[in-house]
C-alpha cells in the first residue's frame, strides 16, 4: 500500500543471491526525487543490471526492498509496474510493423482505454521526431531511429520512473546527443530517470547524481561535480577508476 513518501524511488538494502553467500548485489540503498536523473554505473558483472531488474520487478530480491511511488516491489509488484517503464539495452521492436502501428500496438497494452491510447501515441510521435518515417516499416530504420522509437514507447505513458539501460548504446554522436537532450527535457518536465551506461561522457552530461557499484556493493554516490572534487579527478572516468580500484584493494 502507498505511503506518504515524497520520493519517486526508494531502494533499501536491496540484495540478490543466486547461491548461498554468492551475491550479485548486496545491501544497495539509494533514493530518487521527482525529476531527477540518477545513473547507476559499474564494471561488467558489478551488479547494476541485477539491481535494475529487481526494481523493475523482473527479479525477486533475496533481501531488502524498493518502493516506487510508495509501492513495494515485493508486496505490490503490479502497482509498481503501473508506475514505471523499462527499456533494456537489448530491446527491439517488431520489424514488420510500421513505426506508427508499433506505437499504437504498445499504447493499447499500456492504456486503460482507447482515448488514453490515442494520447499516448500522439505523445510518442512528438517525442521520437520521426515524422513521416513512422509510416515506414521498422526494418528500414537505422539503429538511431529504432532507439528513438523505443525511447518514445518507454516514455509515452508518462511513468513516475523510467529505467533506461544503455540508452544511446551503438548510436552515432548526433543521435546520442538528441536522445540525451530528450532525457534532460523530460526530466525538466518532472519525469524521473534511472540510467545505466558505460559512457562516462554521457553520464557526466545528463545525470544529476551518480552511483558507482562494484562487486555488488554501492561504493559511492553523489553529484558529478562533487565527485570530481572529492577524488581530485579531471573527469568521471577518473573518478570511476579510483573508486573501483579502491574496492579491489579492500
Amino acid at each position: 500500500m502507498a505511503d506518504n513518501d515524497s520520493l519517486i524511488l526508494r531502494v533499501e538494502g536491496l540484495s540478490k543471491a543466486y547461491k548461498k553467500d554468492v551475491y550479485a548485489c548486496r545491501d544497495v540503498s539509494f533514493a530518487l526525487e521527482k525529476g531527477e536523473i540518477f545513473a547507476l554505473i559499474g564494471p561488467n558483472g558489478a551488479g547494476k543490471t541485477t539491481t535494475i531488474r529487481m526494481i523493475a520487478t523482473l527479479l525477486n530480491p533475496t533481501e531488502g526492498d524498493a518502493f516506487v511511488g510508495g509501492f513495494s516491489i515485493k508486496d505490490n509488484p503490479a502497482q509498481v509496474r503501473e508506475r514505471l517503464t523499462y527499456l533494456p539495452d537489448e530491446a527491439g521492436a517488431y520489424k514488420n510493423m510500421t513505426g506508427r502501428k508499433y506505437l499504437k500496438f504498445m499504447a493499447e497494452m499500456y492504456a486503460k482505454n482507447k482515448s488514453e491510447a490515442y494520447g499516448f501515441v500522439d505523445r510518442a510521435e512528438k517525442i521520437c521526431g520521426l515524422g513521416n518515417r513512422l509510416d515506414d516499416k521498422i526494418e528500414s530504420y537505422s539503429r538511431g531511429m529504432t532507439r528513438k522509437l523505443l525511447l518514445a514507447r518507454t516514455i509515452m505513458p508518462q511513468p513516475l520512473l523510467a529505467i533506461l539501460d544503455e540508452p544511446t548504446s551503438g548510436l552515432d554522436i548526433i543521435n546520442a546527443l538528441e536522445i540525451r537532450r530528450m532525457i534532460r527535457s523530460l526530466a525538466k518536465d518532472g519525469m524521473t530517470f534511472l540510467l545505466s551506461s558505460h559512457n562516462m561522457l554521457e553520464i557526466e552530461y545528463v545525470s544529476d547524481r551518480v552511483g558507482i557499484i562494484s562487486h555488488g556493493k554501492l561504493l559511492e554516490c553523489g553529484k558529478p561535480k562533487e565527485l570530481l572534487v572529492k577524488y581530485d579527478a579531471q573527469n568521471l572516468e577518473e573518478v570511476f577508476e579510483k573508486v573501483v580500484n579502491s574496492s579491489e584493494v579492500c
